[in-house]
């Protein structure tokens, strides 16, 4: 695209970002960015311990033991 690479590219909308809505409303985003990026990450990590407990009851069963 033009020669340019994502570096530039990010740099260009980063630019027009703030143009457009101002540097605070551009912190309001990155912040929620920030958070929903967390709580994205906690839920995926819950998800992964639930699913272990899972198949770990599974392989107890099948062997007999409790």
């Amino acid at each position: 695209m033009f020669g340019l690479g994502l570096p530039e590219i990010l740099i260009i909308v980063l630019v027009i970002g703030v143009l457009f809505f101002g540097s605070s409303r551009i912190t309001e985003f990155a912040r929620s960015l920030g958070r929903a990026t967390g709580e994205f990450k906690k839920s995926k990590k819950d998800i992964e311990e639930e699913l272990k407990r899972g198949e770990e009851e599974t392989n107890s069963d099948k062997t007999g033991t409790s």
